[in-house]
Protein backbone atom coordinates (compact mmCIF):
# COMPACT_ATOMS: atom_id res chain seq x y z
CA UNK A 1 0.00 0.00 0.00
CA UNK A 2 1.54 3.33 -0.81
CA UNK A 3 2.61 6.00 1.84
CA UNK A 4 1.29 9.65 1.16
CA UNK A 5 3.33 12.23 1.76
CA UNK A 6 1.83 15.86 1.83
CA UNK A 7 3.20 16.43 -1.70
CA UNK A 8 2.10 13.17 -3.06
CA UNK A 9 -0.93 13.04 -1.59
CA UNK A 10 -2.02 15.73 -3.79
CA UNK A 11 -0.32 14.24 -6.95
CA UNK A 12 -2.50 11.27 -6.51
CA UNK A 13 -5.94 12.45 -6.22
CA UNK A 14 -4.74 14.62 -9.18
CA UNK A 15 -4.08 11.66 -11.35
CA UNK A 16 -7.19 10.33 -10.09
CA UNK A 17 -9.28 12.26 -12.56
CA UNK A 18 -7.07 11.63 -15.51
CA UNK A 19 -9.58 9.46 -17.09
CA UNK A 20 -12.65 11.95 -16.71
CA UNK A 21 -14.19 12.26 -20.30
CA UNK A 22 -14.83 16.11 -20.08
CA UNK A 23 -11.59 17.99 -20.96
CA UNK A 24 -13.08 20.90 -19.06
CA UNK A 25 -14.40 18.80 -16.13
CA UNK A 26 -11.36 17.30 -15.67
CA UNK A 27 -9.23 20.42 -15.61
CA UNK A 28 -11.74 22.17 -13.06
CA UNK A 29 -11.05 18.69 -10.68
CA UNK A 30 -7.89 19.40 -10.77
CA UNK A 31 -7.11 22.96 -10.14
CA UNK A 32 -9.95 22.51 -7.55
CA UNK A 33 -7.70 19.83 -5.64
CA UNK A 34 -4.47 21.88 -6.44
CA UNK A 35 -5.86 24.99 -4.92
CA UNK A 36 -7.84 23.33 -1.66
CA UNK A 37 -4.45 21.12 -1.12
CA UNK A 38 -2.57 24.34 -1.17
CA UNK A 39 -4.93 26.05 1.02
CA UNK A 40 -4.65 23.37 3.91
CA UNK A 41 -0.90 23.40 3.73
CA UNK A 42 -0.13 26.94 3.88
CA UNK A 43 -2.84 27.52 6.35
CA UNK A 44 -1.73 24.36 8.50
CA UNK A 45 -5.53 23.57 8.99
CA UNK A 46 -6.55 22.34 12.22
CA UNK A 47 -9.02 19.50 12.64
CA UNK A 48 -11.49 21.96 14.61
CA UNK A 49 -11.30 24.42 11.52
CA UNK A 50 -11.72 21.45 9.25
CA UNK A 51 -14.73 20.45 11.10
CA UNK A 52 -16.38 23.97 11.51
CA UNK A 53 -16.06 24.70 7.72
CA UNK A 54 -17.69 21.19 7.24
CA UNK A 55 -20.75 22.53 9.96
CA UNK A 56 -20.53 26.32 7.83
CA UNK A 57 -21.12 24.36 4.42
CA UNK A 58 -23.38 22.00 5.65
CA UNK A 59 -25.63 24.17 7.40
CA UNK A 60 -25.50 26.45 4.18
CA UNK A 61 -27.09 24.26 2.45
CA UNK A 62 -29.45 23.25 4.79
CA UNK A 63 -30.71 27.26 4.41
CA UNK A 64 -31.29 27.03 1.15
CA UNK A 65 -35.10 27.03 -0.05
CA UNK A 66 -37.36 27.33 -3.26
CA UNK A 67 -37.01 31.12 -2.73
CA UNK A 68 -33.52 31.87 -0.56
CA UNK A 69 -30.25 30.56 -2.12
CA UNK A 70 -27.48 31.07 0.82
CA UNK A 71 -24.96 29.68 -1.28
CA UNK A 72 -25.39 32.14 -3.85
CA UNK A 73 -25.32 34.84 -0.86
CA UNK A 74 -21.87 32.87 0.41
CA UNK A 75 -20.27 33.37 -3.47
CA UNK A 76 -21.47 37.00 -3.29
CA UNK A 77 -20.08 38.14 -0.05
CA UNK A 78 -16.58 36.50 -1.00
CA UNK A 79 -16.33 38.21 -4.02
CA UNK A 80 -16.46 35.05 -6.08
CA UNK A 81 -19.52 35.92 -7.97
CA UNK A 82 -18.59 39.07 -9.21
CA UNK A 83 -14.71 37.59 -10.04
CA UNK A 84 -16.99 35.25 -12.66
CA UNK A 85 -18.64 38.16 -14.00
CA UNK A 86 -15.49 39.64 -14.54
CA UNK A 87 -13.73 37.18 -16.28
CA UNK A 88 -16.86 36.33 -18.33
CA UNK A 89 -17.33 40.31 -19.45
CA UNK A 90 -14.32 41.18 -19.93
CA UNK A 91 -14.54 43.03 -23.51
CA UNK A 92 -17.92 45.01 -23.13
CA UNK A 93 -17.14 47.03 -26.35
CA UNK A 94 -19.78 49.90 -24.97
CA UNK A 95 -22.51 47.38 -23.87
CA UNK A 96 -24.10 48.02 -20.29
CA UNK A 97 -21.57 46.74 -17.30
CA UNK A 98 -23.00 43.95 -16.00
CA UNK A 99 -23.22 42.93 -12.43
CA UNK A 100 -24.29 40.06 -9.77
CA UNK A 101 -27.63 38.34 -9.77
CA UNK A 102 -28.16 38.42 -6.55
CA UNK A 103 -29.69 35.67 -4.30
CA UNK A 104 -33.59 36.75 -4.63
CA UNK A 105 -34.12 35.93 -8.50
CA UNK A 106 -37.17 33.86 -8.29
CA UNK A 107 -38.49 33.99 -11.71
CA UNK A 108 -41.54 34.07 -11.75
CA UNK A 109 -42.01 37.54 -13.57
CA UNK A 110 -45.10 38.17 -15.17
CA UNK A 111 -45.52 40.16 -18.38
CA UNK A 112 -46.73 44.01 -17.48
CA UNK A 113 -48.25 46.65 -19.37
CA UNK A 114 -46.21 49.56 -19.40
CA UNK A 115 -47.22 52.28 -16.65
CA UNK A 116 -48.08 50.28 -13.95
CA UNK A 117 -46.99 50.48 -10.24
CA UNK A 118 -45.72 47.26 -8.98
CA UNK A 119 -45.52 48.36 -5.71
CA UNK A 120 -48.84 49.52 -5.32
CA UNK A 121 -49.80 48.02 -2.36
CA UNK A 122 -46.42 49.32 -0.02
CA UNK A 123 -45.75 52.76 1.23
CA UNK A 124 -42.83 54.58 0.44
CA UNK A 125 -41.70 57.78 -1.90
CA UNK A 126 -43.02 56.90 -5.46
CA UNK A 127 -40.89 56.42 -8.29
CA UNK A 128 -41.45 56.91 -12.32
CA UNK A 129 -38.63 54.49 -14.29
CA UNK A 130 -38.18 55.16 -17.76
CA UNK A 131 -35.36 53.16 -20.22
CA UNK A 132 -34.84 52.14 -23.21
CA UNK A 133 -32.89 48.99 -24.43
CA UNK A 134 -30.36 49.50 -27.71
CA UNK A 135 -27.77 47.69 -29.81
CA UNK A 136 -24.02 49.22 -29.30
CA UNK A 137 -25.01 51.74 -31.99
CA UNK A 138 -27.77 53.15 -30.48
CA UNK A 139 -30.67 50.91 -32.74
CA UNK A 140 -33.70 50.47 -30.19
CA UNK A 141 -34.24 46.85 -29.93
CA UNK A 142 -38.06 46.20 -29.92
CA UNK A 143 -40.02 43.32 -28.28
CA UNK A 144 -37.07 42.44 -25.51
CA UNK A 145 -38.28 40.94 -22.06
CA UNK A 146 -36.75 42.84 -19.23
CA UNK A 147 -37.38 41.32 -15.86
CA UNK A 148 -37.44 43.90 -12.60
CA UNK A 149 -37.05 43.45 -9.17
CA UNK A 150 -35.56 45.90 -6.14
CA UNK A 151 -36.77 45.59 -2.49
CA UNK A 152 -39.04 47.59 -0.37
CA UNK A 153 -39.03 50.80 2.06
CA UNK A 154 -37.63 48.44 4.71
CA UNK A 155 -35.53 46.60 2.63
CA UNK A 156 -37.01 43.35 2.41
CA UNK A 157 -37.92 41.35 -1.09
CA UNK A 158 -41.23 39.93 -1.46
CA UNK A 159 -39.86 36.08 -1.28
CA UNK A 160 -38.59 37.20 2.25
CA UNK A 161 -41.92 37.89 3.50
CA UNK A 162 -44.33 35.12 5.07
CA UNK A 163 -47.18 36.22 2.61
CA UNK A 164 -45.05 35.97 -0.35
CA UNK A 165 -46.47 31.83 -0.19
CA UNK A 166 -50.19 33.33 -0.34
CA UNK A 167 -49.86 37.05 -1.92
CA UNK A 168 -47.54 36.45 -4.89
CA UNK A 169 -44.79 38.83 -6.52
CA UNK A 170 -44.50 42.92 -5.26
CA UNK A 171 -41.71 45.06 -6.51
CA UNK A 172 -41.00 42.58 -9.05
CA UNK A 173 -42.03 42.07 -13.15
CA UNK A 174 -41.50 41.77 -16.70
CA UNK A 175 -42.14 44.28 -19.21
CA UNK A 176 -41.75 44.58 -22.98
CA UNK A 177 -40.08 47.01 -24.83
CA UNK A 178 -41.86 49.21 -27.58
CA UNK A 179 -40.87 49.30 -31.10
CA UNK A 180 -38.89 52.06 -30.09
CA UNK A 181 -37.26 50.07 -27.54
CA UNK A 182 -38.81 51.94 -24.65
CA UNK A 183 -40.12 50.50 -21.09
CA UNK A 184 -41.67 52.56 -18.10
CA UNK A 185 -43.18 51.50 -14.53
CA UNK A 186 -44.03 53.01 -11.37
CA UNK A 187 -42.61 51.29 -8.21
CA UNK A 188 -41.30 52.94 -4.89
CA UNK A 189 -37.85 54.85 -4.44
CA UNK A 190 -35.15 51.59 -3.10
CA UNK A 191 -33.24 51.88 0.06
CA UNK A 192 -30.15 50.85 0.75
CA UNK A 193 -30.71 47.47 2.95
CA UNK A 194 -28.63 44.30 4.99
CA UNK A 195 -28.07 40.96 3.56
CA UNK A 196 -30.25 37.91 5.64
CA UNK A 197 -28.08 37.92 8.50
CA UNK A 198 -29.80 35.16 10.09
CA UNK A 199 -27.96 31.97 8.23
CA UNK A 200 -24.57 30.88 8.09
CA UNK A 201 -23.54 33.95 6.26
CA UNK A 202 -25.05 36.26 7.75
CA UNK A 203 -22.70 34.94 11.02
CA UNK A 204 -19.88 34.96 9.13
CA UNK A 205 -20.22 38.87 8.34
CA UNK A 206 -21.32 39.61 11.79
CA UNK A 207 -18.00 37.68 13.25
CA UNK A 208 -15.85 39.01 10.95
CA UNK A 209 -17.29 42.48 11.72
CA UNK A 210 -18.34 43.41 8.40
CA UNK A 211 -21.51 45.45 7.51
CA UNK A 212 -23.90 43.44 5.63
CA UNK A 213 -25.54 46.38 4.00
CA UNK A 214 -25.80 47.09 -0.13
CA UNK A 215 -26.94 50.16 -1.96
CA UNK A 216 -30.22 50.86 -2.95
CA UNK A 217 -30.79 49.73 -6.17
CA UNK A 218 -33.11 48.41 -8.82
CA UNK A 219 -32.02 44.77 -10.52
CA UNK A 220 -32.32 44.34 -14.37
CA UNK A 221 -32.62 41.11 -16.27
CA UNK A 222 -32.49 41.88 -20.29
CA UNK A 223 -32.70 39.21 -22.69
CA UNK A 224 -32.47 40.26 -26.26
CA UNK A 225 -32.50 37.92 -29.14
CA UNK A 226 -28.96 37.82 -30.70
CA UNK A 227 -27.52 39.31 -27.65
CA UNK A 228 -25.59 38.31 -24.89
CA UNK A 229 -28.36 38.63 -21.76
CA UNK A 230 -27.87 41.54 -19.37
CA UNK A 231 -27.68 41.15 -15.59
CA UNK A 232 -27.25 44.13 -13.62
CA UNK A 233 -28.49 46.69 -11.33
CA UNK A 234 -28.76 50.76 -11.50
CA UNK A 235 -27.85 52.18 -8.34
CA UNK A 236 -29.01 55.59 -6.46
CA UNK A 237 -26.59 58.34 -6.51
CA UNK A 238 -25.50 59.25 -2.87
CA UNK A 239 -26.90 56.70 -1.10
CA UNK A 240 -23.88 55.58 1.46
CA UNK A 241 -22.91 51.97 0.66
CA UNK A 242 -21.95 52.73 -2.72
CA UNK A 243 -18.21 52.72 -1.85
CA UNK A 244 -18.31 49.75 0.41
CA UNK A 245 -21.11 47.06 -1.04
CA UNK A 246 -20.87 43.86 1.11
CA UNK A 247 -21.16 41.83 -2.44
CA UNK A 248 -18.76 44.10 -4.16
CA UNK A 249 -21.19 44.90 -7.14
CA UNK A 250 -20.94 48.38 -8.17
CA UNK A 251 -19.65 49.83 -11.12
CA UNK A 252 -19.37 53.60 -11.56
CA UNK A 253 -21.56 53.34 -14.64
CA UNK A 254 -24.27 51.81 -12.64
CA UNK A 255 -24.86 54.90 -10.22
CA UNK A 256 -27.96 56.88 -11.43
CA UNK A 257 -28.70 60.47 -10.84
CA UNK A 258 -32.13 60.08 -9.14
CA UNK A 259 -34.18 63.32 -9.78
CA UNK A 260 -36.94 64.64 -7.03
CA UNK A 261 -40.16 65.96 -9.05
CA UNK A 262 -42.63 68.01 -7.73
CA UNK A 263 -44.69 68.11 -11.20
CA UNK A 264 -48.39 66.92 -10.96
CA UNK A 265 -47.78 64.50 -13.72
CA UNK A 266 -45.66 61.72 -14.04
CA UNK A 267 -43.94 61.55 -17.50
CA UNK A 268 -46.68 59.21 -19.26
CA UNK A 269 -48.99 61.97 -18.62
CA UNK A 270 -50.86 60.72 -15.47
CA UNK A 271 -51.34 62.21 -12.28
CA UNK A 272 -48.72 61.88 -9.60
CA UNK A 273 -48.31 62.56 -6.08
CA UNK A 274 -45.95 65.11 -5.34
CA UNK A 275 -42.96 64.87 -4.64
CA UNK A 276 -41.99 62.01 -6.74
CA UNK A 277 -38.48 60.51 -8.06
CA UNK A 278 -37.48 60.18 -11.76
CA UNK A 279 -35.24 57.50 -12.66
CA UNK A 280 -33.88 57.14 -16.41
CA UNK A 281 -31.23 54.55 -17.64
CA UNK A 282 -30.58 53.31 -21.44
CA UNK A 283 -29.25 49.74 -21.90
CA UNK A 284 -26.59 48.90 -24.22
CA UNK A 285 -26.44 45.37 -25.77
CA UNK A 286 -23.85 43.56 -26.60
CA UNK A 287 -24.23 40.59 -29.93
CA UNK A 288 -23.63 37.22 -28.93
CA UNK A 289 -25.29 34.42 -27.58
CA UNK A 290 -26.06 32.89 -23.94
CA UNK A 291 -29.15 32.02 -22.04
CA UNK A 292 -30.95 34.15 -19.43
CA UNK A 293 -30.40 32.42 -15.45
CA UNK A 294 -32.93 30.11 -14.21
CA UNK A 295 -33.17 30.57 -9.84
CA UNK A 296 -30.75 28.07 -9.07
CA UNK A 297 -33.63 25.88 -7.43
CA UNK A 298 -35.84 25.91 -10.30
CA UNK A 299 -33.24 23.94 -11.90
CA UNK A 300 -32.70 21.59 -8.90
CA UNK A 301 -36.20 21.16 -9.49
CA UNK A 302 -36.42 20.07 -13.24
CA UNK A 303 -33.68 18.48 -13.35
CA UNK A 304 -35.18 16.11 -10.38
Amino acid sequence: MSQFSETELTAAVIRSFDDTPDPRAKFLLQELVKSLHDYVRRTDLTFEEWEYAIDFLTRTGQKCTPIRQEFILLSDVLGVSMLVDAVNHREREGATETTVLGPFYVGEHKVTPHGTDISASLPGERMFVQSRVTDLQGKPLANVPVDVWHADDDGFYDSQKPAYATEGPSSRARFMTDADGRFFFRTILPCSYPIPTDGPVGEMIVQTRRHAMRPAHVHFLVDAPGYQPLITHVFMEGDKYLDSDVVFGVKDELVAKIEKRTDPTMPDGKPAATPWHLMSYEFRMKPGEGSAPKPMMAKTTEHA
